[in-house]
């Protein structure tokens, strides 16, 4: 049986390739120089397209092992790489897709001259990936496509499993065949991998994010595994920190529950404990009854024995009996059954208290929240202000008001004036500016008051509105009539004739028109400020609304507050309650254990005086009162009493001792425990057992007979139940402390657990982070020693380590900041500030290959890259290419590139190797044989491939 060893192809380096029913691709063997930059254009049906370089190159990153295509998870994407027919043009018609096919790869040292080829099968179905390899040169060669994919299929059978009965697969393919180290990173498109990486070559760098670049270089890198272990140790955490509150959950419902069972419980325990008093008080009345009917069976004897004594003892014995009956009518009960009453009066008036405050309480609570309703609707009103903002737009509301106010009585005054004015104007000869004068203190007078005209003179209209002042006033008067345009002032140096007017007028027409206008002018403003006053009113109401709104809002919140006072005034008044009604019980029953022991003396006080009576005739009828006494200590029935008592007379003098308790009062004490002990052991439906159902049923008559009856038997059936429920219960006590104590381990597990996957993942991040650390320093450390190689003048990167996220599902991303200093002795500047394309383009090249340097660990390393040069500008693509080879040549790294047509000019001088794959018409259903131009310094491999690839 062959074992599978680890790193079969060891320090070998890929030098060709052949695909097998691998999409369009034809079966021709396809050489690689390794060491140098192999570019892979493509002649399709009408361009570059359609030739199948992506699945030329995501075949030979298959082959290399590339940990994008998720080879631990079975890497099904592989699978999708197998030709399919319908994609060929009618080929669905003539063809059939293929379910398996091959990747071959053959792996050479110049040096050793022991080549090995590495066969991988492609399968439509699981396992996707089978691994077979063997030393040599083993390649499908036949003349045609279809005898090449049949002799694939020989040479695969013919080959060695590679694990014994079985063949390598998918997840074990990079350790068995490289030990684990990496040998391809890549960057492909989506039409062949649907889950790809940033491709830092597919636009300008300083358009790609910082978490993006980290994204690609953790690609090239091989982070992405430790990523993906990270968030699966996250998860891992996640998911026991929820068993864990899970875990606390389930023991608090637990312990709930179990609470009101063990309350039920303790509820039984003491409802057996007054069952026991109630027993005890019982057998209490039954030595009371023993003991008082055995005084009364020495008094009946010494009573008859006084019959039998003589007369002169009879005077006697009723001498002692009014000393009794004295002795009866002494008032101390009487004082005892007031004061009892007095007290049960107090408590129950206590009670009607308590319970008149909690209706008031009560009523008072339904107010408020009466009022709530009519509330919530104002605090609507207040459209989100609080009291304060909305009583400060109140304020500023009624000052506006205030001022519009204002501005209105001015107005409504200047109307007044100019419609004055204007009357003025139109009715009296120079009226009002005589008025005008008169108020500036300037004498004067009208023109026709000052002159005697004859009455066959005509007076000229003017003359009419004219004044006469002093010649000294007439500047005063001039400025003093400045409000009445067209006056006329005449004096003796001259006239004057007051102008405003929008044209030269004088006289009384202008003044008349100056005070129509004015008159408009105050119309106007009037009912602006009335218009404004309008809208200060509208405002005052709107702002007196939020206020009402605002001030409903405290209301509210006070409301609240009182509310939640008069619940706890009610919960207190309740509690008060019930508290007072102990008390009122027990003064209830003292009142009416007084009232009875008043009651019975009096019936004493009665028997007394018939026996005094009966000794008065028994010393006649002796033999009479002797018989009666016998009937009297037969009805006392001693024998039966003591029976029930279960003893001696005095065994239950000696268990009374010094306790003046009547058999009535033991009893009333006996029956109060045992309704404690009722109540205790079945709580509102609680279903009781049928015979003591019956039993209880029957004492709720009220006969006191009936109680006296079955008290006995209640207690004996619930003290049966009592006994029955007791190992029930105590299985259920360590049950419940079994499960809690179990469940309480458990949540100490589970915290653990989560506490130690908590340790573990910070453990995990921390090593991660060195890693990653160390990794992009080693990146920036190639980064920079590429830029000052060639032409830079060094290169750095910022990698700052980022907090994980709290979200287990997030992938822990990091930002990688590249850098590069612009001339000699500057300082470091960021890839986002603004640069020409040339160096932006020289700077991703030099980072995508720092990044495959820095993952090779100094070994050989195959960079794949899809789409090569394609955001790069015309005048950019050749230098770009001529650095990819140069860093090729110079660290031994493969770099094998696909790129458009509109590339190949650039390409074809600067490359180490050039693949042209063609198919030229879509009716084809594989490619033509490719064209490859390369030149292999290692002359023995170029001879050791030539048979196959003529053969081929």
């Amino acid at each position: 049986m062959r074992a599978p060893q680890d790193n079969v192809v060891g320090d070998r380096v890929l030098v060709a390739v052949q695909a097998v029913n691998i999409s369009r691709l034809s079966t021709h063997t396809v050489p690689i120089v390794p060491g140098t930059l192999v570019v892979v254009a493509g002649a399709g049906p009408k361009d570059s397209n359609g030739a199948g370089k992506s699945s030329f190159i995501a075949a030979v990153t298959a082959l290399l092992g590339d940990e994008q295509w998720r080879f631990a998870s079975g890497a099904k994407a592989v699978s999708e790489l197998l030709f399919n027919a319908e994609l060929a043009a009618h080929g669905d018609q003539q063809w059939a897709s293929a379910d398996h096919g091959y990747i071959v790869g053959v792996f050479d040292v110049p040096s050793a001259g022991l080549p090995v080829t590495v066969w991988v099968r492609v399968n439509q179905e699981a396992p996707h990936l089978e691994v077979r390899w063997a030393e040599g040169v083993h390649l499908a060669t036949a003349a045609s496509e279809a005898e090449r994919v049949t002799h694939a299929d020989v040479i695969w059978s013919g080959l060695p499993k590679s694990a014994g009965r079985r063949d390598v697969v998918a997840r074990d393919l990079t350790r068995v065949l490289y030990g684990d180290r990496v040998r391809c990173v890549s960057f492909l498109s989506t039409s062949v991998r649907s889950k790809v990486a940033t491709n830092l070559l597919s636009q300008p760098l300083n358009e790609i994010s910082p978490d993006r670049i980290f994204e690609a270089i953790a690609a090239l890198t091989g982070l992405d595994a430790e990523l993906d272990q990270e968030r699966e140790a996250r998860r891992d955490e996640h998911a026991k920190r929820v068993r864990a509150e899970d875990a606390q959950q389930r023991l608090a419902d637990f312990e709930d529950e179990s609470r009101h069972l063990l309350a039920a419980f303790d509820r039984r325990d003491r409802a057996r404990e007054r069952l026991a008093d109630a027993l005890k008080h019982w057998r209490g009345r039954l030595a009371r009854r023993v003991a008082d009917a055995a005084e009364a069976e020495g008094t009946l004897a010494a009573q008859r024995a006084e019959f039998d004594a003589a007369a002169e003892t009879a005077e006697s014995a009723i001498d002692e009996v009014k000393a009794e009956i004295a002795a009866l009518r002494d008032d101390s009960l009487d004082r005892a059954l007031a004061t009892a009453r007095r007290e049960l009066a107090a408590v129950q008036a206590s009670a009607a208290r308590v319970e008149a405050e909690r209706a008031v309480a009560q009523n008072t609570a339904d107010q408020l929240r009466a009022q709530i309703p009519a509330l919530e609707e104002q605090r609507r009103r207040a459209d989100g202000r609080d009291a304060t903002r909305a009583r400060a737009e109140l304020a500023e509301a009624r000052t506006v008001h205030a001022e519009a106010l204002k501005a209105l009585g001015v107005a409504d005054r200047e109307h007044e004036t100019a419609e004055a004015a204007l009357r003025d104007a139109e009715n009296g000869p120079a009226a009002a500016q005589l008025t005008a004068l008169g108020l500036a203190g300037i004498p004067a007078a009208g023109l026709l008051d000052a002159l005697d005209v004859a009455e066959q003179a005509g007076v000229a209209k003017d003359a009419r509105d004219a004044v006469v002042v002093d010649a000294a006033d007439l500047d005063a008067a001039t400025k003093a009539l400045a409000a009445f345009p067209g006056s006329v002032v005449v004096s003796s140096s001259g006239v004057a004739v007051v102008g405003m007017a929008e044209a030269q007028v004088t006289g009384r027409d202008a003044r008349v028109k100056a005070a129509a206008k004015r008159v408009e002018r105050a119309v106007a403003a009037q009912e602006a400020a009335a218009a404004a006053v309008r809208k200060a009113e509208d405002g005052v109401a709107a702002a007196e609304r939020r206020v009402e709104g605002a001030e409903a809002a405290d209301r509210l919140a006070e409301l609240a507050t009182r509310l939640d006072a008069q619940r706890d005034r009610l919960t207190e008044l309740t509690a008060a309650a019930g508290e007072l009604t102990p008390a009122l019980d027990a003064a209830e029953e003292q009142v009416a254990a007084l009232d009875f022991r008043a009651r019975t003396r009096d019936v004493e006080a009665d028997r007394l005086e018939g026996r005094r009576h009966a000794l008065t005739a028994r010393r006649d009828e002796a033999r009479a009162g002797a018989a009666r006494i016998e009937a009297q200590r037969t009805a006392l029935g001693l024998d039966r009493l003591v029976r029930d008592w279960g003893g001696t007379v005095e065994g239950a003098r000696e268990w009374l001792a010094a306790d003046e308790l009547t058999a009535d009062e033991w009893w009333r004490a006996a029956e109060r425990h045992l309704d404690a002990a009722l109540r205790g052991t079945f709580d509102d439906g609680d279903e009781m057992p049928e015979e003591l159902a019956y039993l209880i049923a029957a004492r709720k008559d009220g006969r006191a007979a009936e109680e006296l009856a079955t008290f006995q038997a209640v207690c004996n059936a619930l003290g049966s139940y009592l006994r029955a429920q007791e190992e029930y219960e105590r299985h259920q006590r360590r049950q419940i402390e079994t499960q809690i104590t179990t469940r309480r381990r458990d949540l100490a597990a589970a915290t653990r657990g989560a506490e130690e996957a908590a340790q573990s993942t910070a453990v995990h991040r921390a090593t991660l982070t060195e890693a990653i650390r160390a990794r992009l320093t080693r990146v920036a450390e190639e980064f920079d020693r590429l830029d000052t190689g060639y032409g830079g003048y060094g290169a750095s990167l910022d990698f700052p380590v980022p907090a994980a996220p709290a979200d287990p599902e997030q992938r822990w991303s990091w930002r990688v900041v590249p850098k590069w200093k612009r001339g000699e002795g500057q300082g470091y500047v960021p890839y986002n500030r603004r640069a020409n394309t040339a160096l932006m383009d020289e700077k991703a090249v030099k980072l995508v290959c720092a990044a495959a340097i820095a993952s090779s660990g100094g070994k050989h390393l195959t960079l794949v890259l899809d789409e090569l040069g394609r955001n790069l500008g015309k005048e950019h693509r050749r230098e770009a290419v001529a650095l990819f080879r140069r860093i090729g040549e110079t660290y031994g790294i493969t770099v094998i590139g696909a790129l458009q047509d509109d590339m190949e000019p650039y390409a074809i001088d600067a490359c180490g190797q050039y693949v042209k794959l063609r198919r030229s018409s879509d009716a084809m259903a594989y490619n033509e044989p490719p064209i490859i131009i390369a030149h292999d310094k290692h002359a023995d491999r170029v001879r050791m491939l030539a048979d196959h690839v003529i053969r081929a």
